[in-house]
């Protein structure tokens, strides 16, 4: 999502503004540009989106967002950063909130009070970087939202999506490349059971993968899931979360987080569900490999032509259509 709204703000410059840093059209054609994209794709091209996404591809190239530690970071993130003015302040905070794992809230608390400015002007930079850190952990404890990806690919499984799949198959290639996954999960994660029996009431339950995140600490039960995600994965999960919250939870761990993992998401569970706004359960596609050079070369072109044909349409005469 980062790039492609690098790209999106490219194509505004490059085509919309004809390479100049500002448009000589003016803010109206910023919102009937954003009035035909909303209207194509929906939500998410606003005009001030748009803006965000032009300034975007002013501050950054394209080899900071994909090759440096830029690449590590979400698109709040990067809005953040666009306001420090400063580049080498800039480049500092990013590397900081990659090296550090600063959440949002962290990294907009560390701009705020200028951070960066404080620790070059100390003579004292141990005393503000314990200031800071200290401030990140009383008042920005870790979120379970900022250690959740979406999607995980799991090219290592070394597999093509086929209708033989089961979920005991890819549960089996994920333990067989146990360090691998461990490493696409991301930072803190340790694998603790496999099958995970439960007692309820008087039925037992099997939860397909345990892990604690010593970060976060909190177990992290994952299911897996072939095929479109449904409600009743959702109320599942949220009911193994209670049960283990209540039969395994220690004193001192935080709430347990849910994670499905499912080969195809459905927005509609996603928007109506447990999962909506919830800190404890989440379900994330996963992929079997990256997408290939020339399928996001295919991707960016079709695009190109959607935005081009948006700008055609605008300039037809009479609010006429192409």
């Amino acid at each position: 999502m980062v790039q492609a709204y690098w790209q999106v703000g490219k194509l505004i410059v490059e085509h919309e503004q004809g390479g100049e840093d500002r448009a000589a059209y003016g803010a109206n054609t910023l919102q009937l540009l954003a009035d035909r994209l909303g209207q194509e794709f929906g939500r998410g091209f606003s005009a001030p989106n748009l803006r965000n996404f032009r300034q975007f591809f002013l501050t950054y190239t394209q080899e900071e967002i994909c090759y440096t530690p830029c690449s590590e970071l979400g698109w709040s993130h990067f809005r953040l950063l666009m306001r420090v003015a400063d580049p080498a302040a800039r480049q500092w905070y990013a590397r900081e909130a990659v090296s550090q794992t600063w959440s949002v809230a962290a990294l907009d608390r560390q701009i705020s009070t200028l951070y960066y400015q404080r620790l070059l002007s100390s003579q004292d930079q141990a005393a503000v970087k314990s200031e800071a850190a200290t401030l990140i952990e009383q008042n920005a404890p870790p979120r379970p939202r900022d250690f959740i990806r979406d999607p995980y690919i799991l090219e290592f499984l070394d597999g093509q999506p086929q209708a033989s799949w089961y979920e005991k198959d890819v549960e089996q290639g994920l333990l067989d490349q146990l360090q691998k996954f461990l490493l696409e999960l991301g930072k803190g994660f340790a694998f603790v059971a496999r099958q995970r029996h439960l007692r309820i009431e008087d039925e037992d339950a099997f939860v397909d993968l345990v892990f604690y995140n010593y970060i976060l600490k909190c177990f992290v039960l994952i299911e897996l899931k072939v095929g479109k995600l449904s409600h009743q994965d959702v109320g599942q999960l949220d009911m193994y979360v209670r049960v283990f919250d209540q039969q395994i939870r220690q004193e001192g761990d935080n709430p347990t987080i849910g994670l499905i993992l499912c080969s195809e998401r459905n927005e509609a569970v996603a928007r109506y569900s447990l999962l909506a706004g919830s800190e404890q359960i989440f379900a994330s596609r996963y992929q079997p490999w990256l997408p290939t050079v020339a399928e996001l070369q295919a991707e960016l072109t079709r695009d190109r032509a959607l935005i081009e044909n948006a700008q055609v349409v605008q300039h037809q005469p009479d609010g006429g259509t192409a």
